[in-house]
């Protein structure tokens, strides 16, 4: 867990004790090559010593394969699910020119309209099918309580299954949040974009839509989302460096506007707390960040 993420996790804590809810812990670990053992331990290690502890922790993304493939089959069931061939480098360059987003970039080749034979030779080079569905036309509108009215696209394609064979991370967490009876979600306002087609998927899965919330970032001194390579930004070794969980709360506090001491712990910022009255800018934290 780095600084961007305990800030997030910081406010989703704020919020759902301010209105009385009940904090959810799931771990999400569908790219089970890359999260390494121990790695959720550590996230929750992480959470406790900032004193953000959870009130309940739902099954890890690992364990619903069976979930996924049920959301899946309904989707091809209803005719929406086609085989993608695409490079990402193709999907880049044919979206680019459009001003399409990233979060869901439209096939560049026709792949919906392949016959068996178009598939298998595609295949024969090599090339391994994502699969994709388009949403309804436009996205399903989405009011967030920071952001207003995301304005909705003319449809989505989404991926719901990689090339790789693992499970998208849009189809994941809409069948997660419906399974785990989740009614907000406070997430970092890089996923923004995702609104949309979630609830796209979520409207043709038949499941309910949680109230979201998006929240600014914390930056790098380069400008940059906060990332690796600006330093020793993780809270591990923010804590192998001997500062205290109560200053970087006090720092992720004071950068969203909702502390004035240097010092605080999340128990003692519940009672004034409002998400709606937080720093809508992106944040940078000085003294704690290399170069910030």
């Amino acid at each position: 867990m780095h600084l961007g993420n305990a800030r997030t996790a910081l406010l989703a804590w704020l919020d759902v004790r301010a209105r009385g809810g009940r904090m959810l812990l799931r771990i999400e670990d569908l790219d089970r090559e890359r999260c390494r053992p121990g790695f959720a331990d550590g996230l929750r290690h992480d959470l406790e010593w900032l004193g953000l502890r959870w009130d309940a922790e739902v099954p890890a993304q690992s364990t619903r394969d069976a979930a996924y493939e049920g959301a899946i089959a309904r989707l091809r069931a209803d005719g929406r699910i086609f085989e993608c061939f695409c490079t990402r480098r193709e999907l880049r360059e044919a979206s680019a020119p459009h001003g399409v987003s990233d979060e869901t970039p439209r096939c560049a080749a026709g792949c919906r309209d392949l016959d068996e034979a178009g598939r298998h030779a595609l295949g024969a080079e090599g090339r391994n099918a994502s699969l994709r569905i388009e949403t309804p036309s436009p996205d399903p509108p989405v009011v967030d309580r920071l952001a207003g009215e995301v304005a909705a696209a003319a449809g989505s394609e989404v991926v719901v299954r990689r090339s790789d064979g693992l499970y998208a991370y849009h189809l994941a967490v809409v069948v997660d949040d419906a399974a785990d009876g989740v009614t907000d979600v406070c997430r970092g306002d890089d996923l923004l974009p995702a609104t949309g087609p979630q609830a796209g998927l979520q409207a043709l899965l038949g499941l309910p839509r949680p109230a979201y919330a998006h929240v600014p970032l914390v930056l790098g001194p380069d400008g940059a989302r906060l990332s690796k390579r600006h330093g020793a930004v993780a809270i591990a070794d923010l804590r192998d460096a001997g500062i205290r969980p109560g200053e970087i709360c006090g720092a992720l506090a004071r950068s969203a506007g909702v502390a004035a001491s240097s010092a605080v712990m999340p128990a003692q910022l519940v009672e004034s707390f409002a998400l709606e009255q937080i720093e809508r800018r992106p944040a940078t934290l000085p003294g704690l960040v290399p170069g910030g």
